[in-house]
């Protein structure tokens, strides 16, 4: 990602953070009291050196437990790139067995995001919950928390499924030349992860973790063989090698977001039972405006609430160009109008979530010591109070979404379900327009009555305007009368 990229070049707004948060700032378990709204987990390393790991460090032996339970044995290391050299690091943990946490399931490993760069420590969690709304597959489920490490109370983090492959992950089938997942990385490279270039973008292969040369092999024809097929192929081609809807739904959490890092890295793709897929998600915290717009002409964009972000990059600089893929893109964005609407109204989600989280959020800037501080060159520089940058998040999104709902057209994409004759109410001349139609004393060129008025989702019949008169006899039916929706 950008910021990975940059990392070493910028650090110099790090150095401040590490010299600026004083020890006692940091707390113990005692000065803090804890908070209905989130779990409380402790992790205590066997050397106790918790506070003070580095990446470089890797995994190191501990115990954890949580809200006052049992303590189990689990391995931690410090995660991320950049986020790593700040003074509050995101760690991964592993346990020695299989467990479900809060009933997101059953794994081995785990995450910790610590979300620095966010100052209102939402923009992940929104990007998610949104993911989660979209249906787009093996989104990770996620958990506000708050973390002591070593005794030393460490703020508000979010506990996350790692990105990887299992039952209850992502549930590809990794054995022999089958499936696999990549993660799409314009730069970095890690130790012992195998990197393949196919058509300008360079991937690492994030499953199988430990390929083989023929596996490798596999792989990377499997993926020239997509990637020919999205450039050169027809629509009845590509929707046959890729999942469609995923892509369409990929695309629009990232549009919607503009995710600055697109086109960086953290970007996943699968393939499963021979089709392609989009996702799952990752890596959200330099996303809906928190970015620095006099960094580069791709962080400039991100800034913006108007234009598209996501249109000209990776598969989807050819995807985008198709009127039926980008349709398929409106209609996801009109069924979930209503959701993205409530996200930032006085009141609304983003609002609930402060609200809920308010005493957590709290203690993370001042039990815990954290500041909201510009900390990455490509971040945006925080406003003074909490309150003023979620205000510019919720800002954000309203601008955004009435941007995309006019460029999108999204209201020309809606209709009122049950409203046969398209006059905006439901009533008994939307009865008789469905009672015409079937008699065929009235023409429907443009299909919209039996659109409109096929409320069962079956062939245009009499059931149909039963439906809608029992509706209007306030008598309850099994349709979505009266609800949104999408041609």
């Amino acid at each position: 990602m950008m910021k990975k990229r940059i990392v070493c070049l910028l650090c110099f707004a790090l150095l401040s953070v590490f010299l600026t948060i004083p020890a006692e700032a940091l707390g113990n378990e005692a000065e803090t009291a804890a908070s209905v709204a989130a779990p409380q987990l402790h992790i205590d390393t066997v050397n106790g050196n918790g506070v003070s790991l580095e990446k470089e460090d890797g995994y190191v032996d501990a115990n954890f437990s949580a809200d006052g339970g049992e303590e189990e044995h689990i391995v931690v290391k410090v995660r991320g790139n950049s986020t790593a050299m700040t003074a509050k690091k995101s760690f991964t943990f592993k346990f020695d067995k299989k467990k479900d946490l809060y009933g997101m399931g059953k794994g081995k490993k785990w995450v910790l995001l610590a979300n620095p760069f966010d100052p209102t420590l939402l923009r992940s969690y929104i990007a998610f919950d949104f993911a989660q709304e979209l249906g787009l597959s093996y989104t990770s489920r996620q958990k506000i928390v708050e973390l002591w490490l070593d005794g030393k109370f460490r703020g508000c983090y979010t506990l996350m499924e790692p990105v990887q492959e299992g039952k209850d992950r992502v549930d590809i089938d990794i054995e022999g030349n089958r499936d696999f997942m990549l993660e799409y990385e314009r730069l970095r490279t890690d130790e012992g992860t195998a990197y393949i270039t196919v058509g300008g973008l360079r991937f690492g292969i994030s499953e199988p973790d430990e390929p083989d040369e023929e596996q490798v092999a596999y792989i990377t024809e499997t993926l020239q063989r997509l990637t020919d097929i999205i450039n050169s192929g027809g629509r009845e081609a590509i929707e046959e090698a890729l999942d469609i809807p995923s892509f369409a739904k990929f695309y629009l959490l990232n549009e919607f977001i503009k995710t600055n890092d697109f086109n960086f890295s953290s970007v996943f793709f699968y393939y499963k039972d021979g089709k392609f897929y989009a996702g799952p998600p990752w890596d959200y915290d330099l996303s809906m405006g928190n970015v620095n717009k006099d960094f580069s002409s791709n962080s400039a964009s991100a800034f913006r609430t108007d234009g598209l972000q996501i249109n000209d990059k990776l598969f989807y600089k050819k995807l985008c160009s198709h009127d039926w893929f980008m349709t398929e893109v409106r209609r996801e964005y009109a069924r979930h109008a209503d959701y993205i609407a409530e996200l930032y109204p006085d009141g609304g989600m983003i609002d609930s979530l402060a609200d809920t989280y308010s005493e957590v959020f709290g203690r993370n800037y001042t039990t815990a010591g954290w500041s909201m501080r510009y900390l990455i060159n490509v971040m945006m520089q925080p406003l003074p109070t909490y309150e003023e940058n979620l205000a510019y998040l919720k800002n954000w999104c309203a601008e955004r979404d009435a941007w995309l709902s006019e460029e999108f057209d999204i209201d020309s994409l809606r209709y009122l379900i049950g409203d046969s004759d398209g006059s905006g109410v439901i009533d008994i001349n939307d009865v008789t327009a469905v009672q015409k139609l079937l008699a065929e004393l009235i023409d429907d060129d443009d299909g919209g009555v039996a659109l409109r008025g096929g409320v069962t989702g079956q062939p245009l019949s009499i059931t149909d305007a039963t439906a809608i008169q029992l509706y209007l006899a306030d008598i309850p039916t099994a349709y979505r009368i009266g609800q949104t929706g999408v041609k």
